[in-house]
């Protein structure tokens, strides 16, 4: 018998749920205060009381399988021996708007709690308690009402059939999707050297499951660029999904650019096999999303100000029914038309057809990042598949998810922006910013600024090295947890500054009341984006353990407090746990060791595939004669273009040289333009957007008349991810070893990867360092019919320590002792590759 499995909440939500989108009372995120509130709650309800009760029924309704389940928020006996289900909801509704009949959705999830829990102990009888906790007032309200068992099974049993056209539709769909995907055939007549293998692996990573270990199963693959790997990755999950190993594949990316990439491999499926039934959608950023903007370019989610914000729910299963019927893609460009047509948000239509999707496709951030991901899949675990695309990208981008960062100047602004007159706002914000003023003082006593930080990385004799932890603090009258380290302005601490914390607490409740009493005021959105900053930081606040610390910095009149998270490690293994398995996968996973420590994953299998492409296609060489640490680099200027200019004129054609920075890129190409005037150059701005970054990559055209030299920065926008197939881009050079730039916060993570196991160094500078460098290297040969050179130029690509994390297929790395030898050897790389 088919069998549908739907969460309580799920089930009732989806049939009972009205009215609009409206960010005032759901745009504040209040999951994690409502799981505070309600841990609260719970625990004050003293013994007897039963909390989060894991309840499962199993129904029948014309011969489909319903597996119905959920955690009742509390069960208790009352004292006249009746059974309760306690239904706990947190509102930031006023309080006379809290009324019995607020929400049907309230009543019908605890009637469906009652429902099971009345069926497992045999009632006859039942009472469902609502219980509502108004967030800013901190008032409780409840309301009980008494049902008998057989009212309660009519209504669950009543819900299941207004779900059956639903429930059909997609076991039908599911029949269909699982048998077209069994005949599914890899799209291309033969697989390249490497893919077979990694699609093997992420094939068996899929069928093994949750087997192997607690939490799924997890894969770290290194396949060099060029082999394919989006494909080696959809393609065999998608076989063991239709084989019942894994009810749905999330594909996740750190950029726009490989979100298309998956978006191109779904379409050759189809294109390949036009009976394929498979639903994939693309989840956008609500901003790029939206169709309603205010003023100031920002999603306008309210009611009032937003028609497809107005009524949301009331059309919603018309529009999912309309892309249901639908045989397309669900692009942004699908989900906005539709979304115009049934007048609904496309942002919120994305999520919420995601459901009913097999493949969904966006950023990291729906499955990491703890306010956004998405609550409807991972707050408890399924039988997903996460495909980690660009796998080198996620320690830094999950550090930053788990960080938070607030500034003294928004408090100082509001207080300005709200204009003359007392309020309970205004009283709050003069006294946080009063309190952020002795914080920034207390700082700036702790570590007086003496000039600009030192930018040059680190010796990497650990034995002679000069820590910047090692200065003295001097001692403050702010109550200040004893740092770290204090220097040039920022003190790091490892305790929470609980003070600050606790004057932006006290900012909440008065902030909020001015936001809701005041949504047309001009301020309004600032003050809104203040709420935001300052919800950020107390959440960050409250998972803040020995992986974080502490940063405030002071600058003029500024005060900058982090909370930094050092070790995402954790945090990341929770999210990958809510999966049967995860394939994260890279052209740059060296070392695995470091990738599984700070991801979490010490027990993965992780493996490394060969370059699938002859080795005789790369001329790969280093001038270690030339030294690019931060002491010798206006002596190396000179140098570094001369060797620019003979890569360059070794053959017509289009070439790129990255740097460690943007300060060093500038006396380059300075010195390069001046003395080489008759190479065409095109150098890197920061701050590109989209269209810039595209008009860049659109210099390096096919089969180009003349040599064009960009100089870029490394692990920046051009640095990876870009494709230049063919004759696009035939050789590149690599200024450095790409340290990160010293700073109190590297200096940070080292010590603390020092105490963690004496890795610092490597895990602070030399592997993200590497990385970059691998990265940019691979952007020359991205087919088998590509020929080109990577250029090294340092002498640290000649020790041992870096050496040992090149690539196997570098094996063929040339040093040269000059420029003069380099022109020889490119002259005969290139005679052999015409």
């Amino acid at each position: 018998m088919p069998t549908i499995r739907l969460s309580v909440r799920e089930l009732v939500e989806f049939l009972l749920r009205t009215g609009s989108i409206d960010s005032r009372f759901t745009g504040f995120d209040r999951a994690n205060e409502g799981a505070r509130i309600h841990r609260r709650l719970q625990k004050a309800a003293g013994e007897g009381y039963a909390a989060e009760v894991f309840l499962t029924a199993e129904r029948t309704m014309e011969g489909i399988g319903f597996t119905i389940e959920g955690r009742a928020d509390g069960i208790f006996t009352d004292e006249d021996g009746t059974v309760v289900i306690d239904e706990i909801k947190t509102t930031a509704a006023p309080t006379d708007a809290i009324t019995e009949d607020m929400n049907p959705c309230h009543w019908a999830q605890g009637m469906v709690y009652g429902a099971i829990c009345a069926e497992q102990q045999e009632l006859e009888t039942l009472d469902v308690r609502l219980t509502y906790y108004q967030v800013d007032t901190d008032e409780i309200i409840r309301y009980t009402r008494h049902f008998s068992a057989a009212e309660l099974d009519a209504f669950l049993n009543d819900l299941l059939r207004q779900y059956l056209p639903w429930a059909r539709r997609q076991l039908d769909w599911v029949e269909a999707r699982n048998r077209s995907l069994g005949a599914l055939q890899f799209p291309f007549p033969a697989y390249r050297p490497g893919q077979r293998a990694l699609a093997g692996e992420v094939y068996r990573a899929c069928a093994a499951g949750k087997a192997e270990q607690k939490g799924g199963t997890r894969l770290f693959c290194q396949a060099p660029t060029g082999i394919g790997k989006t494909m080696s990755a959809l393609f065999p999950a998608l076989k063991a999904m239709g084989e019942g190993k894994g009810e749905k594949i999330f594909y996740l990316t750190a950029r726009n650019t490989t979100q298309a990439a998956a978006e191109d491999a779904l379409a050759r499926l189809r294109a390949a096999d036009p009976a394929l039934s498979l639903r994939s959608v693309t989840l956008s950023a609500k901003e790029k999303a939206c169709l309603c903007k205010d003023a100031e370019g920002r999603p306008a989610c309210l009611p009032e100000a937003c028609p497809y914000a107005n009524g949301y729910y009331e059309r919603l299963k018309d529009a999912l029914a309309d892309l249901l019927d639908s045989a397309v893609p669900y692009d942004r460009a699908a989900l906005t038309e539709t979304a115009r047509r049934h007048r609904v948000c496309p942002f919120e239509l994305g999520l919420d057809l995601s459901e009913w999707c097999d493949v969904v496709i966006g950023d990291y951030n729906y499955l990491f990042d703890p306010t956004v991901h998405l609550r409807r899949f991972f707050d408890a675990a399924g039988d997903y598949i996460f495909l980690i695309d660009e796998a080198h990208n996620l320690p830094d981008r999950a550090r930053a998810m788990y960080s938070a960062r607030f500034c003294k100047s928004s408090l100082t602004d509001a207080r300005r922006a709200i204009g003359k007159g007392k309020s309970a706002l205004k009283t709050a914000l003069t006294k946080a910013d009063r309190g952020f003023l002795e914080a920034r003082r207390a700082v700036t006593k702790l570590a007086p600024r003496r000039g600009s930080a030192p930018t040059e990385p680190p010796t990497e004799d650990l034995t002679r090295q000069t820590s910047l932890l090692d200065t003295e603090p001097a001692e403050a009258a702010f109550p200040l947890p004893e740092p770290l380290l204090a220097r040039d302005g920022t003190v790091f601490l490892q305790e929470l500054p609980k003070e600050l914390l606790r004057l932006l607490f006290s900012l909440q409740a008065p902030l909020q009341d001015w936001l809701e009493a005041n949504p047309e005021a001009d301020a309004h959105a600032q003050l809104l984006e203040l709420y935001f900053a300052v919800q950020d930081i107390t959440r960050a606040a409250e998972r803040y353990d020995a992986h974080f610390v502490t940063q405030l910095t002071a600058r003029g009149s500024e005060l900058e407090w982090e909370l930094l998270c050092l070790d995402p490690a954790p945090f990341v293994d929770a999210s990958l746990a809510a999966g049967r398995a995860a394939a994260l996968f890279s052209a740059t996973l060296t070392p695995p060791g470091y990738y599984r420590s700070v991801l979490g994953c010490p027990d993965a299998r992780a493996v490394a595939l060969e370059n699938p492409f002859p080795p005789e296609h790369l001329g790969l060489y280093c001038l270690p004669g030339i030294s690019t640490r931060y002491r010798d680099r206006e002596a190396s200027v000179q140098a570094v273009s001369d060797a620019l200019a003979a890569l360059a004129r070794a053959k017509v054609g289009n070439y790129l040289a990255f740097f460690p920075s943007y300060a060093y890129l500038r006396q380059a190409y300075e010195d390069f333009t001046a003395r080489y005037p008759d190479i065409g150059t095109l150098a890197q701005e920061s701050g590109l957007d989209d269209a810039a970054r595209a008009a860049f990559l659109e210099q390096f055209g096919p089969s180009p008349a003349k040599t064009l030299l960009g100089f870029g920065v490394m692990g920046g926008i051009f640095g990876e991810g870009v494709d230049l197939v063919g004759d696009r881009l035939i050789g590149c050079a690599i200024v450095g070893v790409g340290l990160p730039q010293v700073n109190p916060r590297q200096e940070i993570l080292r010590r603390y990867y020092d105490e963690a196991g004496g890795t610092g160094f490597d895990y602070a500078y030399r592997f993200p360092g590497m990385n970059k460098v691998l990265q940019a290297a691979g952007r020359v040969i991205r087919t088998q019919e590509d020929r080109g050179v990577v250029l090294l130029l340092d002498d640290r690509f000649a020790r041992a320590e870096y050496t040992r994390l090149f690539p196997r297929h570098w094996h063929q790395l040339q040093y040269l002792r000059s420029t003069t030898e380099l022109e020889q050897q490119l002259a005969a790389f290139w005679a052999r590759n015409q």
